[in-house]
């Protein structure tokens, strides 16, 4: 990935955890943190997230705020629910409109941005990002059947990052007992 000190990272978190699910990945997020600013520290980096009521008072909630607490900037809302005309219950809610609004505004003040999403519905804001003059960049994966990434938006982009690339430098390390001594062994 690019070092830029103008910078702006934005990930979509659904569609983040679908994609590592289907790679079976178990992301550590503070490694996908370090990977994702490179060599810019001062890269802004935000987290969208939509959950439901339960989601949120729930391990959702503990993931947002370790988020928060580590170096991201979290953007949480709420799911609805509303019935249909058949009496089946919808969740109604997205963090795609509010990713895009965002990602314009941020693209006056940034060089470069990288979007962690494979749904195409974003490649008209690739393109309206790119006409500022800002290189975007976007991380997903095509190694899915199907792909997780839309043709349209991988090819929308500057670079495309496989996630399924950077598997062994996000996935978390296996519980290790650092620094602990075994008890000594009866004789």
């Amino acid at each position: 990935m690019r070092s830029c000190d103008r910078s702006a990272i934005f990930i979509d978190g659904a569609n983040l955890h679908f994609a590592v699910g289907c790679l079976g990945i178990d992301l550590d997020y503070a490694r996908l943190l370090r990977l994702l600013r490179g060599g810019s520290p001062a890269a802004k980096v935000f987290y969208y997230a939509a959950s439901t009521e339960a989601q949120s008072n729930g391990s959702a909630s503990r993931l947002t705020d370790w988020l928060a607490y580590n170096g991201y900037f979290v953007v949480a809302k709420p799911v609805a629910q509303s019935v249909d005309g058949f009496g089946r219950r919808r969740n109604i809610g997205s963090i795609d409109v509010d990713l895009a609004v965002a990602a314009l505004a941020m693209a006056e003040h940034v060089e470069a941005m990288t979007l962690v999403s494979g749904n195409g519905a974003f490649r008209p804001l690739i393109e309206a990002v790119q006409r500022k003059g800002v290189r975007v960049s976007v991380a997903s994966t095509i190694r899915t059947r199907p792909p997780i990434i839309a043709e349209d938006l991988r090819r929308q982009a500057d670079e495309f990052i496989d996630l399924a690339d950077l598997a062994d430098e996000i996935r978390r390390a296996p519980f290790e007992t650092v620094g602990r001594r075994s008890a000594p062994r009866p004789e």
